[in-house]
């Protein structure tokens, strides 16, 4: 089991270097706002097209193919998962709440208890009714020409209990689409951008803000650092594991008690080296005498728009004129 390399979520692939990795780190982030944003409020064919913009990002940038089989392939299967048990699932989700007192209780409660007095004939006057014309039942006509049916239909799939209906099924595609577009595009950019690159492109697009006194370059600094935590994570987690195999335990003798007890033992020492890492982080930055961004200079990635960063920013305009025009949900 070697999770830095079957499964490498967050981390920075360094070789094979593909044009993903040549394109600036804020052109890199702008695309990645667009992925996080442009799925709001937009149709089931925008959002189908995410995904399969998506993938095709990842074959064009000829990343090896161990690297994002088993990623894509859990992210697709769970998304396709929640979309047919959303499709599946009753679509009356948003319930409509009836309130148990009138709406204008105020003013129903002014009002008088008595009812309208109706008008009264005078039987002597008239009891037998003469010279009053007796009003004919209207004829109710039906019209024989009603509207045709046509192909559209509410139910597309019924058999048994499961009842697949227009809304349920545009509710699980923009719940699928949303999860697998929300995490494999993030995924997809830490892939093909250096921690040191992400913090340069945060720190110079959040440089106006530093008028505010806002320490731009400690935020993007403590991101760096959380950036390279994560294979150190991932390193520990697999570190116990293959230390919980390698002593053979024999869990059905232990029970569910020992067992429990064993796993809290993993958890305490996972916490612990986690910290001594940190620790040890902590350690190397004071050493190289980094106490703040006034005394020590942070050299992050130098940044440079060349031609293919222009290519993608035009890109990137005519995709939003796209989704302003077209995207939207009916």
């Amino acid at each position: 089991m070697d999770l830095l390399r079957s499964l490498p979520i967050g981390l920075y692939l360094e070789q094979p270097i593909t044009w993903l990795h040549g394109l600036d780190a804020r052109v890199k982030l702008l695309w990645l706002m667009s992925f996080l944003i442009a799925p709001v409020l937009a149709n089931p064919i925008w959002r189908i097209g995410l995904v399969l913009l998506l993938i095709l990002i990842t074959i064009s940038a000829l990343i090896p193919l161990r690297v994002w089989r088993k990623q894509m392939g859990l992210l697709l299967s769970l998304s396709l998962l929640v979309c047919l048990i959303t499709a599946i699932a009753p679509d009356g989700l948003p319930v409509e709440h009836q309130p148990r007192l009138p709406a204008q209780e105020l003013t129903f409660d002014s009002q008088p208890l008595t009812l309208p007095p109706t008008p009264v004939r005078n039987p002597w006057y008239n009891p037998f009714g003469w010279g009053e014309e007796t009003p004919e039942p209207e004829e109710t006509t039906i019209d024989s020409e009603l509207p045709q049916p046509t192909d559209y239909r509410y139910v597309l799939f019924e058999q048994g209990r499961f009842t697949v209906t227009r809304r349920s099924l545009d509710l699980g595609i923009r719940i699928g689409t949303l999860f697998f577009t929300l995490i494999y595009s993030t995924n997809l950019y830490l892939l093909t951008t250096a921690p040191e690159e992400i913090a340069a492109g945060i720190e110079d697009l959040m440089s106006p803000l530093k008028r505010f006194n806002i320490p731009t370059t400690e935020i993007a600094l403590t991101l760096t650092l959380s950036l390279r935590f994560i294979p150190l994570v991932l390193e520990e987690v697999q570190n116990l594991i293959r230390s919980v195999r390698t002593r053979a335990i024999n869990w059905k003798k232990l029970g569910l008690r020992g067992t429990t007890k064993v796993w809290f033992s993993v958890v305490e020492r996972l916490l612990e080296n986690l910290l001594l890492r940190a620790q040890q982080i902590a350690g190397g930055m004071q050493v190289r005498g980094f106490t703040t961004p006034n005394t020590h200079r942070v050299q992050w990635h130098p940044l440079k728009l060349r031609n293919g960063d222009w290519v993608a920013i035009a890109i990137l305009v005519g995709f939003w004129g796209m989704r302003f025009l077209w995207g939207w949900q009916v």
